[in-house]
């Protein structure tokens, strides 16, 4: 695929220049040009964003790209409508990090400029309703019905209504044919009014007459006035009692917000009495949505071997851009990162630390938020849209100089960024599945870096393949921490059989003797026990026990997964959902039995056998609300939990003091997947969950449910040899040809019609085949899931040698192919999903 522009263009005079290529959040190849109003042309900016007509009823957000003089010769331009900064809210930096991302993740720039504007910034439009200054009731030959009069008229004292105004206005839901008629009649006119998403947070503040304060007597006279007024009193009394302006004059000037004058109780009509009879007066002020805090600690003092990987790091650094910090779990990271960025900000170069999950934000933040206060801004999706803005426009402004986020955190607008850290880098979770662009943060990241002249930390326990396999060949600096901080021991390990307490009939509702015994001991200790399952819902699925019959989605080739909390079989793939049935809908038995055991059975189970346990569980099912991770985990901490049972969200960077014991419920479900990864995620999960146990004094143990204790990963897992774990792999992977000795390249055809899927899937594969570069091409084979909401799906699989210029003429090529495939009549609505370096 061409390059969009080249780095010159990034960086235009803007002067004099009577077009604008603009950046609009849909999927299309390339810019489009619109001309520059005379007018507006000493507010042009490149990344500026701008209101624009596209096509012939959409308005839409755009961000300037490029400034020039060359007219569009396919088309006429049309004129930029009106522009919305005064200031750009991109930078030239930012664009130039969205066109790699464009050209490497095979998308368009429109999809990762709409991937990486807060929603806030982007504008909406709402269908307004106004009179047709060219109607006459009087002389108008159309009559009007009783509802029609009572929308003019209430347009005849308000210029404009929504259609939510007009059905108030009517008391009815459906008033679309009313409005018809009206347009029809020649008697209303409907507009599209765009307005910003982002409101600012404007708050109601209360404060004393400033003349009540400019003599001792003042206030006596207005105490006298209010006797026998219990209820004005008591609220002029609540204001002196939190604003001290008879100490401090000027703490009258910020006042007191009027919903913390009022919290106790106090009426809202004797504040209204005060006001009107001018004791009080009140205004409005915007305030951040996003808490000013103040440092409140220094960072820890590092132990010997911390400081000698701290310094190993800047060593490192002089000669390379990306260092793998390979350190074992507990072993400190946090601490070093802490003095890392404490030294990149005296600097005076930004910072962005990613994290994988949010459920890890909530701990680290508040560690981080004790040494860095208001200076840190934190930026997920669990965030308001007003939220997020402000932080983007923090980072604009300068008030945020270091950013804790989850992957799209690197699309925010840094101008210098002096180090990026990426924690746990090995995680899955950074990688982005749908919607377009399908990108890997942690790659991205060191990218980000190098447009920035800046650093990139990579820190795991568990480094992926990649990370350690560049480190190895010396493209990465490496450094080790190899010892738990303080006087913490690594966990001891256990390989319960499943297999053999079921032929001894030792196992409960799926747990094995020695599961029930160490939580058991742990609870009598009051101590913690963590439980990972990688499965959520209370069973996979539900099966007749007479015919076999189970629930399946309608969308998707997959069985419905049982959650017994909502009573009802749902879809984890496409949402779908239908109640449990009472009896078998093919043969009519009620003996209908729940197989397997997903989090919400886990923690029913442990509610049986440990009766007297305090037990919480942590999975996309109880932390869908803001605010749901930070209430499990403060529980948590508390010590008001006794046992967590969670997904993979337990498994990344915890660091509670009283978890002894960490029950890894299933072993065998994380190895047995289809993947080349399997192996290696299996021993990443596996050490990670581990590395939650017995941080502190006490050793921590570490329960693994096996049919199978003899699979050899088991036993590098309880060893803790990495190295040997990662030698013999990937041997593996260079023999079978598999990264990091090459690119992996997936591509999905997706469409309703089976049959046009699978021949679109086959066209495509003869044309890739064809380009003339060393790749092996794999497939088509049906997917995993071979239908996901109504859509059939076919997935390629492209090896490619990893020269410099392979993916470029792939990429290429691969465009030319899926066009013209797409211009075919029978494939003109065949999807073709190109996953690059899919995880």
């Amino acid at each position: 695929m061409e390059s969009l522009f080249s780095d010159q263009d990034l960086y235009p005079s803007g002067s004099g220049n009577n077009f604008a290529d603009i950046i609009l959040p849909v999927p299309i190849p390339r810019m489009f040009t619109y001309s520059i109003p005379h007018s507006m042309q000493p507010e042009i900016n490149l990344g500026a964003r701008v209101i624009v007509q596209f096509g012939k009823k959409k308005v839409l957000t755009g961000i300037i790209g490029k400034v020039h003089n060359k007219p569009p010769q396919a088309y006429q331009a049309k004129p930029i409508l009106e522009v919305l900064d005064d200031t750009p809210s991109v930078n030239p930096l930012q664009i130039r990090f969205w066109v790699w991302m464009a050209e490497y993740y095979f998308c368009h720039i429109g999809e990762v400029m709409h991937a990486a504007l807060p929603s806030g910034l982007r504008l909406s439009s709402e269908s307004k309703v106004q009179l047709n200054p060219n109607y006459d009731r009087e002389t108008s030959k159309y009559p009007l019905d009783d509802r029609e009069i009572m929308i003019l008229d209430a347009l005849d004292s308000k210029p404009e209504l929504s259609y939510d105004d007009c059905e108030k206005v009517l008391s009815i839901k459906s008033i679309h044919p009313i409005l018809k008629s009206l347009v029809k009649k020649e008697a209303i006119l409907i507009f599209e009014k765009v307005q910003e998403k982002y409101t600012p947070k404007v708050e109601t503040r209360i404060r004393l007459m400033p003349e009540l304060l400019a003599s001792k007597n003042a206030l006596q006279e207005v105490f006298e006035a209010l006797a026998g007024k219990a209820k004005q009193e008591s609220i002029l009394l609540k204001y002196l009692r939190d604003v001290p302006v008879l100490q401090r004059p000027k703490a009258n000037s910020t006042g007191l917000d009027k919903a913390t004058l009022l919290e106790e109780g106090d009426s809202e009509s004797s504040l209204k009495t005060l006001i009107k009879n001018g004791i009080f007066e009140s205004f409005k002020v915007v305030v951040n949505r996003l808490a000013e805090e103040e440092p409140e600690s220094e960072p820890a003092v590092l132990s010997t071997s911390q400081q000698a990987a701290f310094e190993e790091i800047k060593h490192q650094f002089e000669s390379k851009q990306s260092v793998l910090l390979h350190g074992v779990t507990g072993s400190g990271k946090t601490e070093i990162y802490i003095q890392m960025i404490r030294e990149v900000l005296d600097s005076g170069s930004q910072v962005l630390l990613l994290l994988p999950e949010i459920a890890l934000t909530t701990q680290i933040v508040t560690r981080l938020k004790k040494v860095f206060g208001s200076q840190m801004g934190v930026y997920h999706s669990k965030y308001s849209d007003n939220e997020r803005v402000e932080v983007w426009n923090g980072v604009l402004s300068g008030r945020f100089s270091f950013v804790v986020g989850v992957r799209s955190s690197i699309f925010l607008p840094f101008d210098s960024l002096g180090l990026i850290i990426v924690d746990e880098e090995h995680e899955s979770s950074y990688k982005q599945f749908d919607p377009a662009p399908r990108f890997q943060a942690r790659d991205s990241a060191i990218m980000l870096a190098y447009f920035h002249q800046a650093r990139t930390l990579l820190g795991s326990a568990t480094p992926s393949f990649e990370s350690y396999f560049n480190a190895s060949q010396g493209k990465f600096g490496y450094v080790e921490l190899t010892h738990r901080f303080g006087d913490a021991s690594m966990p001891q390990f256990h390989l319960a059989d499943m297999a053999a307490d079921k032929r001894k009939n030792l196992l409960k509702l799926d747990t094995t003797r020695i599961l029930r015994e160490r939580i058991q001991d742990a609870l009598a200790k009051q101590e913690q026990v963590l439980i990972f399952q990688n499965r959520r819902g209370y069973s996979p699925y539900v099966q007749c026990e007479d015919c076999g019959w189970t629930g399946q989605c309608v969308q998707c080739d997959v069985s419905l997964t049982y959650h017994q909390f909502s009573e009802e079989l749902r879809c984890h793939y496409c949402g779908y959902k239908e109640k449990t049935p009472s009896s078998c809908p093919a043969c009519g038995s009620t003996q209908l039995t729940t197989m397997g055991m997903g989090t919400e059975r886990i923690e029913e189970s442990l509610g049986l056998l440990f009766p007297e346990a305090r037990i919480g569980r942590m999975d996309l099912d109880t932390t869908r609300n803001k605010h749901g991770y930070q209430r499990l985990l403060d529980e948590f901490g508390s010590g008001n939990l006794d046992i967590l049972v969670g997904t993979q969200m337990i498994t990344k960077g915890l660091d509670f003091g009283r978890v002894t014991v960490v029950g890894i419920w299933d072993g065998d479900r994380i190895l047995n997947f289809p993947d080349f990864r399997a192996g290696e995620r299996a021993y990443q999960q596996i050490t990670q969950v581990a590395g939650r146990a017995g941080r502190r004094e006490a050793q921590g143990q570490v329960i693994v449910q096996t049919r199978d204790p003899e699979t050899q990963i088991y036993a590098q897992v309880i060893k803790g040899d990495y190295f040997e774990f990662f030698n013999q792999e990937i041997h593996d992977r260079k023999k079978f040809y598999y990264p990091p000795f090459v690119k992996l390249v997936k591509i999905t055809t997706r469409h309703t019609d089976y049959k046009v899927a699978e021949k679109a899937a086959l066209n495509l594969h003869h044309g890739m085949a064809e380009i003339p570069i060393k790749k092996i091409v794999l497939g088509p084979e049906k997917g995993i899931i071979a239908r996901i909401k109504n859509q059939y799906q076919f997935e390629s699989l492209i090896k490619l040698d990893r020269s410099s210029n392979t993916g470029v003429i792939f990429k290429e090529n691969l465009w030319k192919i899926t066009e013209e495939l797409k211009s075919r009549p029978e494939f003109r609505s065949v999807r073709f999903v190109v996953d690059v370096d899919p995880s």
